[in-house]
């Protein structure tokens, strides 16, 4: 048996709600693997804010449950602080929701049998997209027309500003391939080298060789050391994701 390690990345349809086949045009409307997973994904993400919710009450001395919750809450302050100054706490519900929904994605597909939706280029492009789009919405909203200032630095001259304008158009807008291709391609990796590895030691499991059947448990070692790698590049991706989210809201608001 062959394991395609690229096998886990496929989108199938679950089941089909409106079907429509004709000579001249097919169309269906199907729910897929990728939207039952989006869905669990925000059930477990309001389940999380379900359970802040029911621990409002601090104590003193915080046990494990609330020291998580203000390591979390700090760690994207701070990063926010460092990034906005003063202006941190209006867009600090923002900044959590986008790293704790990345990081319930990336630690998601981790579990056996699930779907990493991080791992495709789609999700991660229209995610990065959408929040593009709501950074320029925050700088139009605070600038207004001279937002566009940002395009065209100070003190160049009128024969250089087409030139720079055009390098500053296309290095602005490749904040979405930035944001997006890094995230996909982190997920994607990290998922096909386990995939690949797995493979090799099933291989060798089956191979019916003494001598490989007690090989195979090399590569496995190095699977699961690979897994508490992997989780670690799941957490930091997400922070990279949310870092980059910062940098470019902090360009936004202060036109740097």
């Amino acid at each position: 048996m062959i394991l395609n390690p690229l096998e886990q990345f496929n989108i199938f349809s679950l089941f089909i709600f409106f079907e429509n086949i004709s000579i001249e045009s097919y169309t269906a409307l199907a729910f897929t693997n990728t939207n039952f997973f989006v869905l669990l994904n925000m059930v477990i993400f309001l389940f999380f804010f379900k359970l802040l919710n029911l621990k409002k009450s601090t104590t003193i001395i915080p046990n494990r449950f609330q020291y998580l919750l203000e390591s979390i809450y700090n760690f994207i302050l701070e990063m926010l602080v460092e990034n906005l100054g003063t202006k941190a706490k209006d867009y600090f519900s923002w900044v959590f929701f986008v790293f704790i929904f990345l990081l319930i994605m990336n630690v998601s597909g981790m579990v056996p049998y699930s779907f990493t939706l991080t791992s495709h280029l789609i999700i991660t492009f229209w995610l990065g997209l959408g929040l593009f789009i709501g950074i320029n919405i925050v700088a139009i909203s605070t600038h207004g027309v001279n937002f566009l200032s940002l395009f065209l630095p100070s003190g160049v001259s009128l024969a250089l500003a087409p030139l720079l304008i055009g390098i500053e158009l296309i290095s602005y807008f490749i904040r979405v391939v930035s944001l997006s291709v890094r995230l996909f391609a982190n997920m994607m990796s990290g998922h096909i080298l386990l995939k690949v590895l797995l493979g090799f030691s099933w291989t060798m499991m089956i191979s019916g060789t003494p001598l490989l059947y007690l090989l195979h448990f090399i590569p496995l070692l190095v699977v699961f050391l690979l897994i508490g790698l992997e989780l670690a590049v799941a957490f930091i991706q997400a922070y990279v994701f949310t870092m980059l989210l910062c940098i470019y809201l902090n360009d936004a608001i202060n036109l740097h």
